[in-house]
C-alpha cells in the first residue's frame, strides 16, 4: 500500500503548454485546467458574499415519520 500524500511541492513540475477549456487559450501552466485570465475573471464576476438564512424547516403534511423513530422500546 502507498502511502497518502499530505502535501507536494508544485514547483517539482514542468512547466507545460496547455489549452484552457473556456477560452480555448493556450497558456503555460503545471496543470491543465482554466488560463490565469479566466480564474480571475470568473472569481470577479461569480464571487458573492455569505449572508444567514433565518428559516426553520417545516416539512410537508405528506411527509411521514421513518417507523424506526415511531417504535417504542
Amino acid at each position: 500500500m502507498q502511502p497518502v500524500m499530505d502535501s507536494y511541492d508544485a514547483t517539482a513540475f514542468a512547466v507545460e503548454s496547455y489549452t484552457c477549456p473556456r477560452c480555448q487559450a493556450a497558456a503555460e501552466m503545471r496543470f491543465p485546467g482554466l488560463c490565469p485570465a479566466c480564474v480571475t475573471t470568473l472569481r470577479d464576476t461569480m464571487r458573492r458574499e455569505a449572508h444567514v438564512v433565518d428559516a426553520e424547516y417545516v416539512p410537508k403534511v405528506n411527509v411521514t415519520a421513518n417507523a424506526v423513530a415511531l417504535r417504542n422500546d
